[in-house]
């Protein structure tokens, strides 16, 4: 058995992000395309003999203790199977914090993981996927990885067969946004654009990236737009500089493009960086 492992981290984006209604458990029932893209974190996972949980990082801004989804994971797994090892976990951050791109639950999903080959658990990959709805609605998909329609509070997956690769650019303007406050301001009868799931899944299957651009939508916009118009602002600014289209992913602030044109992709990445820090030439990931 060995005693220490790296695990990668992708990121997510969402493609869509329909808002059926609010559940009785007081979560969002979620209609959602996710995508894993290749800007990764990298988790060194290693056992210790005493029997404690630390997180360390190359990130000041991430919190080094149990509020940190990869802490709870670590935790979680160990109590889980009876575990007596102490865990050591470094988390070299490449994913913007507060970004809606779900890198805290793809380091959490890559402990869950990683434990599972470090400690020969043999897990199957659905315990692994209900251990992470356990930490958070993202994190089952991070564990399954690739392409996939979400569904429920974002646990309930079905996995997409691979399209049209995608050439993406990344924009995360420099401010968070709270994904909590944005789901209690939602207000489903202010939402003027919905997401075409079944058009978009039908352009999907078909490798029509003009379709797959054309459909994207995310109804979260009704709110994060309100708060802070400079993500509209990114997304006008990407669509002249030649995107397909451009949408905010998650709960926001980050925006991202489809461009079809390489070069085009990397003329607007010099452009946005005249204005922001974080932008990154991306492509979607397959596991």
């Amino acid at each position: 058995m060995h005693s220490k492992i790296e695990v990668t981290a992708p990121a997510k984006i969402n493609l869509t992000l329909d808002i059926k209604g609010k559940r009785a458990d007081g979560y969002h029932e979620l209609e959602t395309v996710m995508q894993q893209i290749d800007l990764l974190d990298r988790i060194t996972i290693e056992l210790t003999s005493e029997g404690s949980i630390s997180v360390d990082s190359n990130s000041s801004f991430i919190p080094h203790d149990k509020e940190n989804l990869a802490c709870q994971a670590a935790a979680l797994f160990l109590d889980k199977y009876g575990c007596e090892e102490g865990v050591r976990i470094f988390i070299e951050k490449s994913i913007p914090i507060g970004a809606g791109l779900a890198g805290g639950s793809s380091d959490a999903a890559a402990v869950l993981w990683g434990l599972n080959r470090l400690l020969d658990c043999k897990l199957e990959e659905q315990d692994l996927l209900n251990l992470g709805a356990q930490i958070g609605s993202d994190v089952p998909f991070c564990l399954l990885g690739g392409s996939a329609l979400a569904r429920g509070r974002g646990e309930l997956l079905q996995p997409l067969k691979h399209s049209v690769p995608l050439l993406l650019l990344l924009v995360k303007p420099d401010f968070q946004v709270s994904t909590a406050e944005v789901y209690k301001q939602f207000n489903l009868a202010q939402v003027e654009r919905f997401p075409d799931t079944r058009a978009f899944l039908e352009s999907w299957r078909k490798c029509d990236i003009i379709g797959i651009a054309a459909h994207m939508e995310n109804v979260l916009e009704s709110v994060s737009i309100k708060i802070f118009p400079e993500i509209a602002l990114i997304k006008e600014k990407l669509k002249k500089l030649g995107a397909l289209n451009a949408l905010m992913s998650g709960s926001g602030p980050s925006v991202f493009a489809v461009f079809t044109d390489r070069v085009l992709a990397l003329k607007a990445m010099e452009n946005m960086r005249t204005s922001y820090r974080e932008v990154f030439l991306v492509s979607s990931y397959e596991k």
